[in-house]
C-alpha cells in the first residue's frame, strides 16, 4: 500500500484521504486505515467514525482521547457537516431533494429503507447530468446510519456505480466518495476537501466538484 494522503495535521487530530477499497481497521492480518496512519506518522490514533472498505475519502483521526471524545460529541450532535459525491448511471426519481426513512437489515450483509419513521436516516441530496448516462450527486447525511447513503442512492433507482451490493452497475470501484468535512473546532472553523480521486470514472468526479465550486457547504442545505 502506498503511502496514504494527508490533508491536514494538527496537533489534536489529523485528516487523511482513505482509498477505496482499504478495511477501516486491520483484518486477516492487513493493516486498516488506522494502522496504516499510526505507521506512516509514528503516532497513535483514537477513530472515533469511519467509512465502509469501498468509499474513499476525508476521516479524521484524534491524537489524544480527550479530543476523541469532544469530536464523537460533536459527530452525535451532527456539529460535523459531511459531504459525499457518487456516481450512478441510472436517472434517480427526483433530482434532488430529501431520503428519510427506517432502515433495517436485508440479506447479504445489506440493508433496506423503510417507510417508517422511528428512527429515520436522513439524507438530502443534489444530482448533476455529466454525460449520457452518467448522472453526479452530492449528498449530505443527517444522521449516521451503516450504509445510509448507498441505500439512499437505491431508494431513488439510481444505485452507486460498482455498488454491486446495492444492484449497481458494474465498474472498476464503488464510486462514493467522503468528499469534504465542514467543523468548529476550538473557536475555529475547520473546512476540508479531499479530491485525488481514484478509478477510471475519477474526471467525472472533477465535473462534479467544478459543477459545485469545490465548496459543497454552500449550497442550500
Amino acid at each position: 500500500m502506498s503511502l496514504l494522503q494527508v490533508i491536514a495535521q494538527q496537533d489534536d487530530f489529523v485528516v487523511v484521504n482513505k482509498p477505496a477499497g482499504l478495511n477501516f481497521h486491520s483484518e486477516d492480518g492487513e493493516a486498516g486505515l488506522v494502522a496504516l496512519a499510526a505507521e506512516q506518522l509514528g503516532q497513535d490514533f483514537y477513530p472515533v467514525h469511519r467509512l465502509d472498505k469501498v468509499t474513499s475519502g476525508l476521516v479524521v483521526l484524534p491524537t489524544r482521547s480527550d479530543v476523541a471524545a469532544q469530536f464523537t460529541e460533536m459527530f452525535t450532535s451532527r456539529a460535523i457537516n459531511k459531504f459525499y459525491l457518487a456516481l450512478s448511471d441510472a436517472k434517480p426519481k427526483k433530482k434532488q431533494g430529501w431520503v428519510k426513512g427506517d432502515m433495517d437489515k436485508a440479506r447479504r450483509g445489506a440493508y433496506k429503507l423503510l417507510k417508517s419513521n422511528d428512527n429515520p436516516a436522513v439524507t438530502r441530496f443534489y444530482s448533476y447530468s455529466l454525460a449520457p448516462k452518467v448522472r453526479g450527486f452530492v449528498l449530505k447525511p443527517y444522521s449516521g446510519k451503516t450504509h445510509q447513503l448507498r441505500v439512499a442512492m437505491k431508494s431513488l433507482s439510481a444505485p452507486i456505480l460498482g455498488d454491486s451490493l446495492y444492484s449497481g452497475s458494474a465498474a472498476d470501484r464503488t464510486y462514493l466518495h467522503a468528499y469534504a468535512l465542514e467543523f468548529q473546532y476550538k473557536q475555529q472553523r475547520f473546512q476540508f476537501c479531499a479530491g485525488n480521486f481514484q478509478g477510471e470514472m475519477s474526471p467525472f468526479f472533477e465535473q462534479l466538484t467544478h459543477e459545485i465550486g469545490n465548496q459543497p457547504w454552500q449550497l442550500d442545505w
